[in-house]
């Protein structure tokens, strides 16, 4: 019995891969049925020479519709713990396990839905161009799903958060949580909290490559 291939980002890869010929090869993407509903492509960007690498689920609402990633109120979370952390986003590059904004409409929202496994192994090869071209000292997962697809198995943030581990093909890989989570805290004692110890898992981060 012969069994189908399932389709993947594989599919659409450029012969000549760089950073700009992966990002508009991704545009034309249909690995995965994310690309169905969602805007568009929003790619990875940052310097081609950053050490640290910042790797989210996937691209929200707000990044769906500017096509880039992390510049909704993650994003802008994000940005405020690297400069407190003294490193500037210019010398990072920061991108998602999944490419495409997966979401569900409720009312006048269009409200995040976690990927599936099958929908983050599909997209998991831009990811793996985009290490191989910037060949960062550091990878850091952004949330449980940006570690799993790093690390190739489950992974609880809550046990795993401010640890360092090599992945399958050699990275390492630091986790942390996504900066969204800071906000489904609706006590703002809490939130402040887990922003500051999201804050020093920065600062750990900048320490490790000193």
């Amino acid at each position: 019995m012969v069994t189908e291939e399932k389709p993947s980002a594989a599919d659409f890869l450029p012969n000549r891969r760089t950073l700009a010929s992966l990002r508009a090869a991704a545009r034309r993407c249909k690995g995965c049925d994310l690309y169905k509903k969602a805007t568009q492509t929003v790619f990875g960007e940052g310097s081609k020479t950053a050490k640290i690498i910042l790797v989210g689920e996937q691209p929200g609402d707000i990044e769906d519709r500017q096509g880039r990633p992390f510049v909704g109120p993650a994003g802008r979370l994000l940005d405020k713990a690297l400069a407190e952390a003294r490193i500037a986003r210019g010398e990072v590059y920061v991108t998602n396990v999944v490419k495409h904004f997966k979401w569900i409409q409720r009312g006048k929202r269009r409200l995040h839905q976690k990927p599936t496994v099958r929908q983050v192994i599909s997209c998991r090869p831009w990811l793996q161009e985009e290490l191989e071209i910037v060949r960062p000292k550091l990878v850091v997962c952004l949330g449980a799903t940006a570690a799993q697809g790093l690390l190739g198995r489950a992974v609880r943030v809550t046990a795993e958060r401010g640890k360092f581990f090599e992945s399958d093909a050699g990275w390492p890989v630091f986790v942390t949580i996504h900066p969204s989570s800071i906000y489904r805290h609706r006590d703002r004692n809490r939130q402040h909290e887990e922003y500051r110890q999201f804050v020093a898992d920065i600062q750990l981060i900048k320490s490790r490559l000193s």
